[in-house]
């Protein structure tokens, strides 16, 4: 090319181009006076517009009675999240909650003591870490009940804490699910909870309990048939690796589970919730979306929005 070519190149108007932004897609200028109005103040672009959608898809999982499962990591306990479930729960917008080991040991202490989380960096030096007495005993004790009347864990944690009346049940999501019988499962991965810690833990009586929850939620996943929404809350390994698989499950014995809503908010997007929930499930039908963001403001955000939406 010489340099005089630069003269021949081809303009086009403005008006012929297609924009990704117009003006009409600006944030609002009116300041919403409420939460009502917050969703038509947010601009049209990007994850707005995925959260007016996922907004949208939880409005119609509850107005037309189809599933909305809500898979959780710990942290939604330790960010002290759990009343917000209640207030969910009662509007229609929680119908099955799933978690990892963690969520159910973090929630009993909670509704038992009050408080929960210890600092490993100390107990760490010395092999105090994970070696509570009391939570221990519980869990020993309530699995061994559990193979006992073949009931999952999800079944007869929250059944065994609501029977001990705690002091701070209000606090407590196992004790907020159970009152409004919602249900839960737990999905354990063996030496990752501080209850296998317990020198007399029996192996048969967790393997049994969280086995009988996997196919607990597996069953559930059945009734996507009709859509739906998943959500997928700060679980990075665990629940996108159980719900891949009891998906497979169900698809493989002939339920039709594609076309659902899937979400996964996180404030990193980590590999496995992004390929398990969010892209693979819903590659053949269905929409999935990624929302980074801390939970411990997004969720009341969520939270304030949902149950002001009209």
């Amino acid at each position: 090319m010489k340099e005089e070519e630069f003269k021949n190149l081809k303009l086009i108007s403005i008006k012929q181009r297609r924009n990704k932004l117009k003006v009409s897609d600006f944030v609002s200028e009116r300041i919403p006076q409420d939460f009502k109005e917050f969703l038509s103040f947010l601009p049209h672009v990007f994850r707005a517009d995925d959260l007016r959608e996922f907004i949208n898809a939880l409005k119609d999982a509850k107005e037309k009675g189809k599933p909305i499962l809500w898979m959780i990591g710990d942290a939604v306990i330790k960010c002290g999240l759990a009343p917000l479930f209640a207030k969910l729960a009662d509007a229609g917008y929680v119908k099955w909650v799933a978690g990892q080991g963690a969520v159910a040991i973090h929630d009993f202490e909670i509704a038992m003591f009050g408080e929960t989380s210890e600092y490993v960096e100390e107990t760490i030096k010395d092999g105090k870490f994970g070696m509570t007495k009391e939570t221990l005993e519980f869990f020993d004790n309530v699995l061994k009940r559990g193979l006992k009347e073949k009931k999952g864990m999800g079944e007869i944690i929250p059944e065994v804490l609501i029977e001990k009346n705690p002091p701070y049940k209000e606090k407590s999501l196992m004790c907020i699910l159970k009152t409004r019988n919602i249900p839960m499962s737990f999905h354990v991965a063996i030496g990752t909870d501080i209850t296998h810690l317990y020198p007399f833990a029996d192996g048969e009586s967790i393997g049994f309990t969280t086995y009988k929850d996997f196919k607990r939620f597996a069953m559930y996943l059945s009734e996507f048939e009709k859509g739906g929404v998943v959500i997928n809350v700060a679980s990075a390994v665990i629940m996108p690796e159980v719900f891949l698989k009891s998906l497979s499950i169900v698809r493989n014995l002939g339920y039709k589970v594609y076309n659902f809503f899937a979400c996964n908010i996180d404030q990193i997007q980590h590999y496995r919730p992004m390929q398990n929930v969010v892209a693979r499930p819903t590659k053949d039908g269905g929409k999935g979306i990624a929302i980074t963001a801390n939970i411990e403001i997004f969720l009341p955000l969520l939270g304030v929005i949902l149950l002001n939406y009209d």
